[in-house]
């Protein structure tokens, strides 16, 4: 097994040395990208020698104008499969096929015949549009931004592009590379009153006896709260598998992460509830300090009965004041995007149901004027 290399410089150097020449030989005068994007625990940088198991290894996208690909796809597809060495950097660039049943290529080693190698070869329309739904050029709607599974944007503004020749990818990639400000706004005002809606119930849960049950809100708790702080910090937030990993590299991180462990391993209520005032705390700071709407008291108090609260509330409606666009104060759908309220990651990864989801945003119509 050759020493692990990160898949991203391992594409990136395919690219250069192996694959380039062998276009620039046979296609001189063809215009395209190459990148890695979308698909892959390399296109965010946490891939590891595990990693090396499935779907990984020399590879890249490479996009076309859709009529460069038309014609060229099979015999730009060709070149390389005959052209391309067998191993690149001690691994192979052969991968078996893909079927229906099972998607998932893996690298096979050959010593003949043709490479079957994972150069995609796509427009930037295509991949868009069957990774997100839309088209890339065209306008991008309220629906469309609340509709959009937050870690495919991360996967698409992440990765690295190695060549633009069309001149266009960079471009869309900085189209989609963060929440509009309203929209943005919206989603903290949602997440807030997620969090209003069962902060108390740590307590009153603990209060009789159910430690299991306030244990599994304050997990819930413990989410909202990360969710808030990657919009906070205005970065998309992966699906599970990295969604720990991706928040300890926040800047807030270092500083929550043990606070939040040592809610999630509290053995009783009130531990429990005093390692979350700290982070309801902290996280109503970032609030406030990034002066996004009037500020708010970011002290806990009691809720009324002896349960310790932030009031998250407050901090929703500050923001919900704060919102400029009347579209989106026309939104009558206090769920936040499909993120913040579908929990299977694979469902908010299907174009078509996310698509069916959009009737939930038909913003109210505005008042009629007399």
């Amino acid at each position: 097994m050759p020493d692990f290399v990160k898949g991203l410089a391992l594409g990136q150097a395919f690219y250069e040395e192996a694959a380039r020449p062998i276009i620039e030989k046979h296609f001189p005068q063809l215009r395209y990208s190459a990148a890695i994007i979308g698909w892959g625990s390399e296109v965010l940088g946490y891939d590891d020698a595990e990693s090396t198991d499935h779907h990984w290894g020399p590879r890249f996208l490479m996009f076309l104008d859709a009529a460069d690909r038309e014609r060229y796809e099979q015999p730009v597809s060709d070149a390389l499969s005959a052209n391309l060495p067998y191993r690149f950097r001690g691994y192979s660039t052969n991968f078996i096929p893909a079927d229906d049943d099972d998607p998932v290529r893996l690298l096979k080693e050959i010593d003949e015949g043709p490479v079957n190698h994972m150069v995609h070869i796509e427009t930037i329309e295509s991949l868009f549009g069957w990774y997100l739904g839309v088209s890339p050029f065209a306008e991008i709607t309220l629906a469309d931004w609340l509709t959009f599974s937050e870690h495919k944007l991360l996967a698409l503004t992440s990765g690295r592009v190695f060549h633009d020749g069309l001149k266009k990818l960079e471009d869309v990639r900085r189209k989609f590379g963060y929440y509009p400000q309203d929209v943005w706004l919206y989603l903290l005002a949602c997440e807030w009153q997620a969090i209003s809606q069962e902060e108390a119930f740590i307590g009153r849960a603990g209060f009789v006896g159910d430690e299991l049950g306030s244990a599994v809100i304050a997990a819930r708790m413990v989410k909202r709260l990360m969710r808030l702080c990657f919009l906070f910090e205005k970065t998309y937030a992966p699906y599970s598998k990295w969604f720990g990993t991706a928040f300890a590299r926040l800047k807030c991180g270092p500083e929550l992460t043990p606070i939040f462990r040592r809610a999630l391993h509290a053995e009783n209520w009130r531990d429990r509830e005093a390692h979350l005032s700290k982070a309801y705390e902290y996280v109503g700071r970032m609030q406030n300090e990034l002066k996004i709407a009037a500020p708010v008291d970011d002290k806990v108090s009691l809720h009324g009965r002896p349960y310790m609260i932030i009031h998250a509330r407050r901090f929703g409606m500050a923001i919900l004041d704060a919102i400029e666009d009347e579209e989106v104060q026309r939104l009558n759908f206090f769920g936040g995007s499909v993120n913040q309220f579908v929990e299977d990651d694979n469902e908010v990864g299907q174009v078509a149901l996310c698509q069916k989801l959009k009737i939930l945003y038909q913003p109210s119509p505005p008042p009629r004027g007399d």
